[in-house]
């Protein structure tokens, strides 16, 4: 038996609650090769609160484990990759909305779900950073393959002080970006100040629409919002700019022109942290590592929680780059951490 966070449905009622599970009730996979881990850490997301409160049709699924990460060890497996023992992480691949995920003790997945825990990360770190700091480097690295370099110009990034933008914030500025913060929430410009943004921007300046092409500002962007914020952000783009877009938290609409793109060379570039593919291995890129690779900004947990058996809702806590404290908003991507 173990000890798992479960969402069902009966009579149109959704529920959620800290259950004790068998084990014959996680998923059989005999053709996939079935790794099954014992979880050591996961972490709450945006899209988990969506499952777990109902408010949008996150699980596709009843029950349903959520929790779109993790990271642990494998107990057993039938993929000759993975052996008991193996420290590993999982990230994306629809855990949590159609397949069991990491908020529970135990989870089984495909064994080319997972991947190795690299040293010297310990399971802890690996999800303090999470799916937000996993996000926030998949549109620095974004910028960075399509030529957006610290000389080209300034680049903004959006809810800036939730997970992923504080996290691509201290990325930034680590790599020697000049780095403008947009956020909700001015009260936390000396946070954002910490971690290395040279401007900090009220959300509100950009968040009314605006004109289909405004001056030119910004070489590069990381935006979590989408909507009418994504929409301004390109409009304000340098000539041949990047916008890495890797949220909706402002909507999913993009009420915007053609023109950033036609006349100024822009580009739109999505970022999918759920499928992305892994490399074979590092010897297939021709690039060197990027300078803020080993240069990942401390995260604090705010605090942890076990999984109770009197449980009946989660526990939480808002973890960001540099460790200031914060309220779980959509418009601020947070990241929370359950143990």
């Amino acid at each position: 038996m173990f000890r798992g966070l479960l969402i069902d449905k009966q009579d149109g009622q959704q529920t959620a609650a800290v259950r004790m599970l068998d084990e014959a009730s996680l998923p059989s996979l005999p053709n996939e090769g079935e790794v099954t881990v014992r979880v050591a850490y996961s972490t709450l997301n945006y899209k988990d609160a969506l499952a777990i409160t109902g408010r949008s049709p996150v699980v596709r699924k009843f029950p349903m484990v959520p929790g779109i990460d993790f990271a642990g060890t494998v107990e057993s497996s039938t993929d000759p990759a993975w052996q008991p023992g193996a420290a590993v992480v999982l990230n994306g691949w629809g855990v949590g909305e159609g397949h069991w995920g990491g908020l529970a003790e135990r989870a089984r997945v495909p064994g080319r779900f997972l991947i190795p825990l690299q040293a010297p990360f310990t399971a802890r770190q690996a999800m303090g950073i999470g799916t937000a700091g996993y996000t926030a480097a998949l549109c620095v690295l974004a910028l960075e393959h399509h030529g957006v370099t610290p000389d080209k110009g300034p680049v903004v990034v959006t809810g800036a002080a939730g997970g992923v933008g504080s996290v691509a914030v201290a990325l930034l500025a680590k790599a020697g970006y000049e780095v403008a913060a947009v956020t909700g929430r001015v009260q936390e410009a000396d946070f954002l100040t910490r971690l290395g943004a040279r401007h900090v921007i009220d959300r509100a300046e950009i968040s009314q629409p605006g004109r289909p092409l405004e001056k030119e500002r910004w070489a590069g962007a990381v935006d979590v919002a989408g909507g009418q914020v994504l929409a301004n952000v390109c409009a304000a783009m340098r000539y041949r700019g990047v916008v890495a877009a890797c949220g909706l938290a402002a909507g999913m609409g993009f009420p915007a022109t053609v023109a950033p793109f036609i006349l100024r060379g822009v580009t739109l570039a999505g970022i999918d942290s759920v499928m992305a593919p892994k490399p074979t291995s590092r010897a297939r890129h021709s690039v060197s590592p990027s300078p803020w690779a080993s240069s990942v900004p401390k995260v604090r947990l705010l605090s942890e929680r076990t999984f109770s058996r009197a449980s009946t809702r989660p526990t939480a806590a808002t973890t960001r780059a540099g460790g200031s404290p914060s309220s779980p908003r959509p418009d601020s991507e947070p990241t929370t951490h359950t143990r």
